[in-house]
């Protein structure tokens, strides 16, 4: 038996519904999973970090108490799901921290992308190394710094002779395109995962999530609002591409929904739903005809978002990433924990041909404990 080669994966995602944290041991083939948790962000802490998605006035002063906060928060996360095991801090190599993104802006004249969660923190309150700032050297070699997981996707779901897209549904849904061969794996952000659904049963019934798409269902949805939605320059952007809240926001919404407020809001919900479901399916069935079609993240627990998206992608066969052995539910955690896992190893982690950096790389800072 090899020795176990733990490392902790963090992620809080554009939804900000959680803080994942996982535990993972990188000593076999594939990655195993040893234990998982979900900390609560409290409501306070949820409110700050919305807030600082808005451009407002005492940005500064807002941005570095939440950047300490988020740490302490994260740590949290690192401690309790420790508790839940026999593993103890100084069995961790390093914890993987995604951090949690408050601005995402790529595309300007110098691009960058905004993740706080003070990584010092999180070393000194769980007494362990933390690897973090995955993005940012992806932004500085002239790449998007998204998506990243598609490097995991490939090492964990590639098979030979398999066509495979995985689908990551968080907040903002991402695609891997694993061609099965040697040809260069794709991926890239589709646009809005359950970031608009959450926000729009939020605002109609002071729900933070629409269960397992209900609500959308028995509602109708609305084809010339639809149509209109998918009228959105990023659906027709060429890849490399990403997005976040700063393109597909509740103002944005708001906008968009402006001509159409004689609506029921069951079907403005269920035309949201449509619009995830088209905007992912259309650039699915671009990328090939037919194959295997992976879901993970929290859209993969969405019933009814799955059922659209099957009706849509008729050449797919579509099931969740836990078929293939790895739980829906803890696949961006682990890509973290993988992450880390390349940094300790000194080992790249982008792919250029994802991103569009000039370059691949080691990604990441190292923060130590001690």
């Amino acid at each position: 038996m090899s020795k176990p080669e733990y490392f902790i994966g963090l992620m809080s995602g554009t939804s900000m519904d959680s803080v994942d944290a996982v535990l993972v041991d990188f000593s076999a083939k594939q990655p195993i999973l040893i234990a998982s948790h979900a900390e609560a962000i409290p409501k306070h802490l949820l409110k700050g970090l919305q807030h600082l998605c808005q451009p407002e006035t005492d940005e500064i002063n807002r941005l570095g108490r939440l950047d300490r906060s988020v740490g302490q928060l994260f740590a949290q996360a690192v401690n309790n799901l420790l508790a839940k095991t026999t593993v103890t801090a100084a069995e961790v190599i390093a914890i993987g921290s995604h951090g949690q993104t408050v601005r995402h802006m790529p595309n300007l004249e110098i691009g960058f992308t905004l993740q706080i969660g003070d990584p010092n923190t999180i070393a000194i309150e769980t007494n362990i190394d933390v690897i973090a700032d995955f993005r940012r050297k992806d932004i500085a070699l002239g790449g998007q710094g998204a998506p990243l997981v598609p490097a995991f996707h490939e090492q964990v779901f590639a098979q030979p002779g398999h066509s495979r897209v995985i689908l990551n549904i968080g907040g903002i849904a991402n695609v891997t395109y694993l061609p099965g061969n040697k040809d260069q794996v794709l991926g890239f952000d589709t646009g809005p995962g359950n970031t608009l659904i959450d926000a729009f049963i939020q605002q109609a019934l002071g729900q933070s999530f629409d269960e397992g798409g209900a609500w959308a269902d028995s509602g109708t949805s609305h084809p010339d609002l639809l149509k209109h939605l998918l009228l959105h320059p990023y659906f027709a952007l060429a890849y490399p591409k990403s997005t976040g809240k700063e393109l597909f926001n509740q103002a944005w919404l708001e906008q968009q929904l402006a001509d159409y407020s004689h609506l029921d809001q069951q079907d403005i919900q269920s035309t949201l739903l449509d619009l995830t479901c088209h905007s992912i399916a259309n650039d699915i069935n671009k990328l090939a005809p037919k194959g295997e079609l992976f879901v993970c993240g929290g859209g993969a627990l969405n019933k009814a978002l799955m059922q659209r998206l099957a009706t849509l992608v008729p050449g797919y066969k579509v099931d969740t990433t836990s078929a293939l052995g790895v739980d829906a539910k803890w696949v961006e955690g682990i890509a973290f924990a993988w992450l880390a896992m390349r940094h300790h190893h000194d080992l790249p982690a982008n792919l250029p041909a994802v991103t569009g950096a000039s370059r691949p790389a080691v990604l990441g800072g190292r923060f130590k404990a001690r």
